[in-house]
């Protein structure tokens, strides 16, 4: 690539998943069913913990902003994905490319603080019960959801802006399916080891803040836990944060394969394979783990149920 070229860039090309025919039409209709049911299943999960008078409690209102971020990022990658499916060329505009790295970056960093509330939520919960209603009250709640998402705003813009006011050299081919900040930066033409450097600490700072507030919520909830007498509470206490602990492990798994492992042994195909995991797979998961091992989440959707049956009956 030819550093000096600035021919002007007003869309790129997107490899896509696969360049192989036979392959088009399966990935196509698995991935359409797979965002189908995140959409319906995290939607869903958003609507019940609003209407249902039993779900209003802080878990719950965290895993209703859980839902929230997995809707957004998954949505700002599934659909133009599969568009590109039945297209000729897989084309987006450079506007729309910023756009979707924009709202990608937002819901994917909220994802990480969110996760981590939610395990300082089940901290309290387990280990200070009698003072779970003040510690965990409205008002703090609040603050460890808008907090994130201030900050990961200004994290995704300053990461945007500073990708596309920077000149492109006119070879617009991005070696992926959707518009991430790496592919990004190889097309650039001026130094950008300042961009690799900012994205790299502030990736890092992200991750690991988060991931230390959950290991070390979960260290003082185990430690809680092996100095109960009662194996029905052990067994309580467990059963509460067990699909916490699933979905972090699952998220937290995926991206440190994606981004800790050496660059020597990335490869594109398997890259792809993570990406595919963790834009679209991943939100798929999170509410059927938390309705398939929750009880409250069952008959939570059965009074709903009944109540829509009733009216339309």
């Amino acid at each position: 690539m030819e550093k000096h070229n600035l021919t002007a860039v007003s869309e790129f090309i997107l490899m896509g998943i696969t360049d192989r025919p036979e392959l088009q039409v399966p990935l196509f209709v698995l991935l359409l069913i797979i965002y189908v049911i995140s959409v319906v299943g995290n939607l869903g999960m958003i609507i019940l913990t609003i209407v249902d008078s039993k779900l209003q409690t802080p878990m719950y209102f965290f895993l209703r902003h859980l839902a929230l971020t997995d809707l957004g990022y998954s949505t700002a990658v599934g659909p133009k994905m599969l568009v590109n499916f039945v297209v000729d060329q897989n084309i987006i505009s450079y506007q729309l490319c910023a756009t979707q790295l924009a709202f990608f970056l937002v819901f994917i960093a909220c994802e990480l603080f969110i996760l981590s509330a939610m395990s300082y939520d089940r901290y309290v919960a387990i280990c200070k019960p009698l003072l779970y209603t003040v510690v965990m009250s409205q008002g703090v709640c609040w603050l460890l959801v808008t907090i994130p998402y201030f900050y990961c705003t200004f994290v995704s813009l300053l990461i945007t802006i500073k990708i596309f006011t920077l000149p492109f050299c006119g070879y617009n081919i991005i070696s992926h399916f959707y518009c991430d900040s790496l592919p990004l930066s190889t097309l650039l033409c001026s130094n950008t080891h300042e961009l690799e450097v900012m994205m790299l600490l502030l990736s890092a700072f992200n991750l690991i803040s988060s991931l230390l507030i959950v290991l070390v919520s979960y260290f003082l909830i185990l430690a809680a836990i092996l100095r109960m007498n009662s194996a029905e509470g052990r067994n309580r206490a467990f059963s509460t944060c067990g699909s916490h602990m699933t979905v972090v492990v699952v998220f937290y798994g995926t991206l440190i394969f994606m981004y800790v492992q050496p660059k020597s042994s990335h490869s594109f195909d398997t890259d792809k394979v993570a990406s595919i995991f963790y834009t679209l797979v991943i939100p798929m998961l999170n509410p059927l783990i938390y309705s398939l091992r929750n009880k409250d989440v069952k008959f939570a959707f059965q009074r709903t149920w009944k109540k829509i049956d009733s009216v339309f009956s």
